[in-house]
């Protein structure tokens, strides 16, 4: 079955930076898009990054690009993010998740960014 697994998450001061990993199973990673989702305190599900199986073609939401950097390693298995000029806004779970979600998704990562 779909396994996901997030990893990476922590406390942050604001303006630090974070990188999140995912480990995938159970699915052709290598011919799958992935994405990062993030749920803030008492908000809903947010997809904040999105990258297509060629590890090239990337997307990003208005609220994280510029500071936020998607990747991939196929061989591994492994989707990163890469979190750069944290602000207190990005608190939050984070998920991983095959396409654009919302699921399958793993346990997901805390991320607390303190100002």
């Amino acid at each position: 079955q779909v396994q996901l697994v997030e990893s990476g998450g922590g406390l942050v001061h604001a303006g630090g930076s974070l990188s999140l990993s995912c480990a995938a199973s159970g699915f052709t990673f290598g011919n799958s898009a992935m994405s990062w989702l993030r749920q803030g305190p008492g908000l809903g599900l947010e997809l904040i990054a999105y990258i297509k199986s060629d590890g090239v073609t990337t997307s990003y939401a208005p609220s994280v690009n510029g500071r936020f950097i998607i990747s991939r390693d196929n061989a591994k298995n492994l989707l990163f993010l890469q979190m750069n000029s944290l602000k207190s806004e990005d608190t939050g779970v984070y998920y991983c998740t095959e396409g654009m979600g919302p699921t399958p998704r793993g346990q997901g990562t805390q991320v607390t960014v303190s100002s």
